[in-house]
């Protein structure tokens, strides 16, 4: 029996089970090795940690890990079952194991617009947060591929980077007359036609081309894109999701399942890396703290 089930290996889970472990907790993790970030050159943001790549982050914390007899394991959880005691968690392998807890931060992936050679570059000079990588490309010329008020609302925020924006729809913008009128006065050109493909050498954009053979130079490009759940699971076993798509949770991570926490891009809309892992260490509180409770650990209130 574990105390807790680590779906997710990221920054949330890695700081979660850091936590735990010293907690003295048996946490069992489980990750398949393919996080959001896993094709970007550097991760910012994070003090101490500013420009390190998100792959050598990953892997000092697994190290970090290991002196707290972490269990650590490379496998896809397909399967979360609550019984009277604790839950059932099924792995890939066919294999099954119980756990009092489960903490879900098994974040996001990204969609991407079909355009031929766009996925190429995301990473490296296809983004989408510019807190994350507006510096990096301060005062260049900056492309926003998107439609609706997201895309139009991208764009302006770019412009605390570079004066160089222009929001490339690839068709319809969907925009209102406000919306268009504010980007006017902003100098941020609306091109409405179809992006054919994306130019690039080793992954750094060069230039778009449209589906009239006309073309357009720019250094980077952010996608004003949707985002989806990377797993399931907090669904199949009936937590809330927000308005956006996201898991509802409370301030420590809790969901509306007893038992279940969902920390990091999964759960919150600020997506940063250091604060996935401020909100691991946060759930790893709050697990603990139940646990306690559990066990009779906790000062029972009057009445």
């Amino acid at each position: 029996m574990y105390d807790t089930v680590i779906v997710g290996g990221g920054p949330a889970g890695l700081s979660a089970a850091l936590m735990l472990g010293r907690c003295r907790r048996r946490v069992l993790l489980c990750d398949t090795g393919t996080p959001r970030n896993s094709r970007a050159r550097a991760l910012h943001g994070f003090l101490t940690r500013d420009g390190v790549p998100p792959l050598d982050l990953l892997a000092m914390g697994r190290e970090e890990l290991k002196q707290y007899g972490i269990e650590s394991r490379r496998i896809a959880v397909t399967g979360i079952k609550p019984s009277s005691e604790a839950f059932e968690v099924q792995l890939a392998d066919n294999s099954t194991v119980r756990t009092l807890t489960v903490l879900l931060a098994s974040g996001i992936c990204d969609d991407l617009p079909g355009i031929p050679g766009l996925a190429d570059c995301f990473g490296t000079s296809v983004h989408h947060c510019p807190y994350c990588d507006g510096w990096e490309v301060r005062d260049r010329p900056l492309v926003v591929i998107g439609q609706r008020s997201k895309a139009a609302g991208l764009a302006l925020a770019l412009k605390t980077w570079t004066d160089s924006v222009v929001l490339c729809s690839h068709g319809p913008a969907g925009l209102r007359r406000a919306q268009r009128e504010q980007l006017a006065a902003h100098g941020i050109e609306i091109d409405e036609r179809v992006v054919a493909s994306v130019d690039h050498a080793d992954g750094r954009v060069r230039q778009l081309r449209f589906d009239d053979d006309a073309s357009r130079h720019c250094d980077a490009i952010f996608i004003a894109g949707g985002q989806r759940q990377q797993s399931d699971l907090a669904g199949q076993i009936g937590c809330l999701p927000t308005r956006d798509g996201l898991v509802k949770t409370d301030h420590l991570g809790q969901t509306c399942v007893p038992g279940v926490y969902v920390v990091g891009d999964a759960s919150r809309d600020v997506q940063f890396v250091v604060v996935a892992a401020a909100e691991g260490a946060k759930a790893a509180v709050g697990i603990n703290k139940a646990l306690q409770a559990r066990a009779g650990l906790a000062v029972k209130k009057d009445g």
